[in-house]
């Protein structure tokens, strides 16, 4: 029994890669468990059970003496059968989640094993399974059970049945990870992935440098006869890819993104991170793409906000902030007339009333309001007479007060 529980220990470290040390210990776990429940073991006792790791015999010691009474053969056979397979089933799950933890942001391969509620569970040659979400799912992508697959590994989580391993075929590192496997000069670091921004299942732009001049980035990537991006078009559906060449120039870089389009001018705000790319109008379709496509992915990749207009529309905004400006001024020189027009009515008004005689004092223009003339016209009105009669007036004054609003009238 001794050398065959060895045996069989070893031969579970070979095939599940669990350590033949931690099998022994938990054997020993489990046999002095069972041991305590044969014996009469006293509180202040000390007892221990060894599993020697050379011949496969079993010893017991109690209080370092070696207990001799009892028959390991009849309960290390059970004891040891329901503890190595529990040990294998949590070995295998930590084996598991630390292989593939290890190789999170890599390509996996696995067949497609069954469909679970629009998610997908890939076989992972039988050492795991792996969940293609919905979410990380291409819409133009279709798989059969037992079809051959290659996804992203995006996440491991740990949980109690298990690691969870989280695959992706919409990330654009799953495009990048496509290159390094079909282009040995991105692998070696020759040539290198600056930027990649895409729109799973419709189109992929990848822009790429060179760090050997001998070595073009663009060629190496393509590959003789377009043979390397063909295989990993192949591999994405018929996804399009776009590989762009890196550029320190941003406008350079920029006219590069927006490939097949032709640029005619290029404006930048370098503080906003935004450019106002000019081109001809049988450009425009082309530089802003399907929905949108182009422009966005290029966009992304740069990592600038690109507005596209043709050099009509700049001519007709141009022309339009001309008469806004010219607008703004013949308003304001507007308000200003009018402050001016306001200015002179209200000038004329004071003059127009009693206040605007000139040595006409607040008591005499008081006794005038209350005896009921208001306004220059009723002063002229009263006539002498009738001023002689306000306190305060005189004839002189009278005749003067008069001949002065005339003037004033």
């Amino acid at each position: 029994m001794s050398q065959e529980l060895l045996a069989i220990i070893e031969q579970i470290e070979r095939e599940k890669g669990i350590k033949k040390e931690v099998l022994i210990e938990a054997v020993e776990s489990a046999l002095l468990s069972a041991a305590k429940r044969v014996i009469d073991l006293k509180p202040d006792e000390e007892f221990r059970v060894e599993l020697d790791r050379n011949s496969g015999k079993i010893r017991a010691y109690r209080n370092e003496e070696e207990v001799t009474s009892i028959d390991f053969g009849r309960i290390a056979a059970s004891t040891a059968r329901q503890v190595i397979i529990q040990k294998m089933r949590e070995a295998e799950k930590d084996v598991i989640f630390n292989e593939f933890q290890g190789r999170v942001g890599e390509i996996v391969s696995g067949t497609v094993y069954r469909f679970e509620k629009g998610n997908i569970v890939i076989d992972l040659l039988g050492k795991a399974e792996g969940i293609l979400v919905k979410r990380e799912q291409s819409h133009k992508e279709e798989f059969k059970q037992g079809q051959r697959i290659r996804a992203l590994l995006l996440d491991v989580k740990k949980e109690s049945r298990g690691a969870q391993i989280i695959l992706s075929r919409t990330h654009p590192n799953l495009v990048k990870k496509l290159f390094e496997l079909e282009v040995p000069e991105i692998y070696e670091g020759i040539v290198e992935v600056k930027s990649i921004s895409r729109q799973a299942g419709e189109r992929t732009k990848i822009s790429v440098y060179s760090k050997n001049d001998k070595v073009d980035s663009v060629g190496a990537c393509v590959g003789m006869r377009g043979n390397r991006v063909r295989n990993i078009v192949n591999e994405l559906y018929g996804e399009k890819i776009d590989i762009v060449r890196f550029n320190e120039d941003i406008r350079e870089y920029i006219k590069n993104a927006l490939s097949p389009a032709k640029v005619s001018e290029i404006k930048l705000d370098k503080e906003k991170l935004k450019a106002e790319v000019i081109v001809e109008d049988d450009q425009l379709s082309l530089a802003i793409g399907k929905h949108g496509q182009n422009v966005r992915l290029a966009s992304r990749l740069i990592g600038w906000e690109l507005d596209i207009r043709t050099k009509a529309v700049q001519e007709q905004d141009q022309e339009k902030e001309k008469a806004e400006k010219a607008l703004s001024l013949g308003e304001e020189e507007t308000v200003t007339v009018e402050k001016a027009k306001k200015k002179t009515k209200k000038a004329k008004k004071v003059l127009a009333s009693l206040e605007g005689l000139p040595g006409l004092g607040e008591k005499t223009i008081g006794a005038l309001k209350d005896a009921g003339i208001n306004s220059l016209a009723e002063l002229v009105d009263a006539g002498q007479e009738g001023l002689m009669k306000v306190k305060g007036i005189g004839e002189k004054k009278a005749a003067k007060l008069i001949a002065d609003a005339k003037k004033l009238k």
